[in-house]
């Protein structure tokens, strides 16, 4: 018997019946799931976590990269649609604030937007234009990978493992060089955004502009650190995320 969607793209971390609230997190270009599977750690227990599972790595080695970061967010959001019924927070770093954002759009045109968006390390949709390209030789890309994020360095070194991670990388980065962002309809949730205060990546006034992207509140909060200060500083990432859930549980139930 074949898996249902959400089996197939989502990793649960942490989701039991006490989890009035489902956190939805997205890798960064090349990354995997088990990245956020500390974070149950730093969470109120009744917060579930769970990451979405990209295509060609992990446990789903052998299945085609997506065509497209469009395309991947179709098939997430079919795959989340078996969540809806239940209070949904989404977060995504780098590549997966943009693949987050798409999927964010896609419940809400289906009349289930999630209760708030998350966006780390990326600039907002209508200001990608000028951003430099990923894409590249592979030393280029193995270059650019361990710059930012140099914790990955032992992995490149060892022959079998570049070997094992490179095509994910590859096909990732080719996601995030031809996705071609523009003007996107607002959202109905609160935005809020993280960023590290020398990512190289995207400023703090460019993330500020992921405002413009929501009809609902926003607000940036910056911490220490590059491109990769989620690592560094994960206890203050998660009691701020913790504490963003928290206000918007009351602020549905105060609705309903």
């Amino acid at each position: 018997m074949s898996s249902s969607p959400a089996e197939r793209w989502i990793r649960r971390f942490r989701d039991d019946d006490g989890c009035e609230t489902k956190l939805v997190c997205f890798p960064h270009a090349g990354g995997w799931a088990s990245a956020y599977r500390t974070w149950p750690l730093g969470l109120p227990s009744d917060i579930g976590v769970l990451a979405v599972r990209y295509p060609g790595r992990e446990d789903r080695m052998g299945d085609p990269f997506p065509s497209g970061l469009e395309a991947l967010a179709d098939d997430i959001a079919d795959a989340l649609g078996e969540l809806t019924p239940h209070r949904l927070a989404l977060f995504g770093h780098s590549m997966g604030a943009s693949v987050a954002h798409e999927v964010a759009l896609r419940l809400q045109e289906r009349g289930e937007p999630p209760a708030a968006l998350c966006v780390s390390g990326r600039r907002p949709t209508h200001e990608l234009d000028g951003q430099r390209k990923f894409f590249g030789p592979d030393e280029k890309l193995v270059a650019d990978i361990v710059r930012a994020d140099a914790s990955r360095a032992p992995v490149f070194a060892d022959p079998e493992m570049r070997e094992l991670v490179l095509p994910a990388v590859r096909a990732d980065c080719r996601l995030v060089d031809d996705y071609p962002g523009g003007p996107r309809p607002p959202l109905d949730c609160p935005v809020y955004g993280y960023t590290g205060d020398r990512d190289p990546e995207v400023t703090v006034e460019r993330m500020r502009g992921w405002a413009d992207l929501t009809r609902d509140a926003f607000r940036l909060r910056v911490l220490p650190g590059g491109h990769f200060y989620l690592r560094d500083e994960e206890t203050a990432l998660l009691a701020d995320i913790g504490e963003v859930l928290h206000h918007i549980k009351y602020r549905t139930e105060a609705a309903s």
